[in-house]
């Protein structure tokens, strides 16, 4: 039996994908008496499932999950939506006595509420996001990134320049608020005691199982799963559809590509993912509290939890 203390402590996993994330949310949850919210952007969009890694239905139905299919493929949602929705989700998970547990793969998420992020709010101009999105097709992703550097050098500084849709989404909150993008993400700092958990594994190894989760996903039908999305007119130019493994079996179902093309395509797309995803979160981080993926991984984290009073045994 578990008692859990009454403070207002956010279990927080980071780490790269495919380095087992979700598993490890789902065995502190049943024993901490936890509920996890979805930090992965690709996770909020229903009908993704096999290319996203979503947890498994049986896995959804174990443990709690919040801000898993929660939309439509070609529904917007952003950072300050996240926030929003995510900060709600916390403060009720607290006022039920549990323990909320967050985890996925998307870093500037994670970041933005750790840190306590401003982000100002406003209804999504479709409109001005195809033009930028033209735009930055017209002239690169490096050459928007140089003309948000012209309007805001701070925003461009910490804006990945090969990072197109952060670049249009800077551009797009200047052009609709007349402010700076950097200065409408400002900090109010944490408003939560964040217990941050990090997740390493050497690099090969890490990249032998995402080889092989690949395989999987093909195995298990995510051409099919890409083939349904495209026909419900999703097409492959739709954020959600960023994700890794659907652009590139978007490519391989149009004739653009082969089957095999696409597979090292998607291996080499989450080879670079996990090396952006590193830079999120640095290993001499002093907030994270790192552990080597294994069998002893739960035990571990369980023990300094139990060492810090975030949870106990009755």
């Amino acid at each position: 039996m578990l008692e859990t203390p009454d403070h207002k402590t956010v279990l927080v996993i980071v780490g790269p994908t495919g380095i087992g994330k979700s598993d490890l949310a789902i065995e502190l949850a049943r024993q901490v008496n936890g509920e996890i919210i979805s930090a992965d952007s690709r996770y909020l969009y229903r009908g993704m499932n096999i290319g996203t890694a979503k947890p498994t239905f049986d896995q959804l139905d174990s443990v709690i999950h919040h801000l898993v299919d929660v939309a439509e493929p070609d529904e917007c949602w952003s950072l300050a939506r996240f926030l929003k929705e995510t900060r709600k989700k916390v403060n009720e998970i607290h006022r039920r006595k549990r323990i909320p547990i967050l985890t996925g793969g998307t870093g500037q998420y994670i970041r933005a509420l750790t840190e306590g992020w401003r982000v100002p709010e406003f209804e999504t101009d479709q409109k001005l996001r195809r033009v930028l999105n033209q735009w930055g097709q017209s002239i690169g992703a490096i050459g928007l990134h140089e003309k948000l550097r012209l309007l805001d050098k701070e925003a461009a500084g910490f804006i990945d320049a090969s990072n197109m849709r952060r670049t249009v989404r800077a551009l797009e909150v200047i052009f609709t608020t007349g402010k700076r993008f950097s200065d409408c993400r400002r900090k109010d700092g944490p408003a939560y005691d964040f217990w941050i958990i990090g997740l390493r594994m050497e690099r090969e190894k890490l990249y032998e199982r995402i080889d092989a989760r690949i395989d999987h996903m093909i195995a298990a039908g995510l051409e099919e799963e890409v083939r349904n999305l495209l026909i419900k007119g999703y097409g492959a130019d739709l954020p959600a559809m960023s994700a890794i493994g659907y652009r590139e079996m978007a490519r391989f179902i149009n004739g653009e590509i082969d089957l095999e093309s696409a597979k090292a395509l998607m291996r080499k797309n989450t080879r670079n993912l996990v090396r952006r995803q590193a830079n999120w979160f640095k290993s001499s981080n002093p907030e994270i509290r790192w552990y080597e993926t294994g069998e002893q991984t739960t035990i571990q984290v369980l023990d300094d939890l139990a060492a810090a009073g975030i949870w106990k045994k009755q």
